[in-house]
């Protein structure tokens, strides 16, 4: 029997699976391109008697999720990229004290306010932690609405598992598209992890003293102590947790890294690169963090060029290159503040580095 699919757009996707996987408590504060999700949460929590709060802040809405998840509900927010650059410090104390959570983010043109129009350019943000101190969040990122739908279920399971934030980073063009969707089923609460073992939350049911969440350690070598354990976590996630998606890579002429909408439109470049007799590959990271690394090494084994494509000034293109070691010559394709880059030009790039070798 074929699944039943509906026509939504991201946002209301990413909102409804969140619902499926259990959300417990969402805090959100409105902007563009992210308001369909907020829009959502606020129409149907109440109706799986879950807690909407529209914040009066990003900040508050951030430290609301702090507060949630310590109590071992599964908690949310989401944003677009100077919202989520408020949100910064309430996710560092987030990861500095272990609580798993979800927060979403849809990409549009900076830096400052910038544009509403979608983009790419908080990889960095995302990637090396975004606020201070030494922490990583899960990052996910999404090239469809069904994929956003299905990475967001995820997201709480692994934020769960690996007890830290997970992110799904999307942008204003998976945000706002409309695709069809196979949505997920709903996970009973029963069927939820237990976190009495560390939460302050059910402490009628299991009688016990009460627990404390905390980022806060005075100590500087028992912080450092809670840092390496910490890290340590970090390798087992990037030895269980990558995923990728590689299409035509072997024995193609050229291969074209990218993530996300970008990487939609590498798909449209790579069949008219077919159409002319090139091969072209096409490598996608899932997990920007934990990035794919050791996968992208062994593709650069080829010898054959690489073209990184994104809508940033070049911050992807860093971990490719920590990926490839100077084995192959790596371009850049890049876009800003906003625009998004067309098949023909992708193709026309492909085509002068593979003939004329020009980068």
């Amino acid at each position: 029997m074929n699944q039943k699919r509906i026509l939504m757009k991201g946002n209301e996707a990413i909102a409804e699976s969140a619902i499926r996987a259990g959300c417990g408590a969402y805090f959100g504060y409105p902007i563009t391109p992210q308001n369909e999700l907020i829009a959502w949460m606020a129409c149907h929590m109440a109706e799986h008697d879950r807690i909407f709060i529209q914040a009066e802040s990003e900040l508050a809405a951030i430290n609301m999720v702090y507060g949630a998840a310590s109590t071992g509900i599964r908690a949310m927010t989401s944003s677009s990229s100077p919202g989520i650059s408020l949100k910064q410090e309430g996710i560092s104390y987030a990861a500095g004290a272990d609580l798993p959570c979800v927060y979403i983010n849809m990409v549009r043109g900076g830096p400052g306010l910038g544009s509403i129009a979608p983009a790419q350019s908080d990889y960095f943000q995302s990637t090396r932690g975004g606020g201070h101190g030494d922490y990583h969040v899960l990052v996910l990122a999404p090239k469809s609405v069904q994929e956003a739908a299905d990475l967001t279920y995820i997201a709480f399971d692994l934020a769960d598992k690996w007890r830290m934030p997970a992110m799904i980073l999307g942008d204003g063009l998976i945000g706002q598209m409309m695709e069809s969707v196979a949505l997920p089923e709903y996970k009973e609460q029963a069927s939820l992890p237990v976190k009495s073992e560390w939460s302050v939350g059910q402490m009628e049911q299991t009688h016990r003293k009460p627990h404390h969440i905390t980022s806060i350690i005075l100590d500087p070598e028992e912080l450092e102590r809670k840092v390496r354990a910490r890290y340590e976590r970090y390798k087992k996630i990037e030895a269980e947790e990558i995923r990728f998606e590689e299409n035509g890579c072997e024995g193609a002429d050229i291969v074209l890294i990218a993530y996300g909408s970008a990487a939609r439109v590498c798909q449209g470049a790579q069949q008219l690169a077919a159409e002319q007799g090139l091969k072209v590959g096409l490598f996608r990271p899932i997990t920007l963090w934990p990035f794919p690394y050791t996968e992208l090494e062994r593709i650069s084994g080829s010898g054959k060029p690489m073209l990184v494509v994104e809508m940033s000034m070049g911050q992807l293109i860093e971990d490719v290159r920590l990926s490839v070691h100077d084995r192959v010559p790596v371009s850049l394709l890049p876009h800003a503040g906003g625009v998004i880059p067309t098949e023909e030009e992708i193709f026309e790039r492909i085509r002068q580095i593979v003939n004329g070798g020009i980068q």
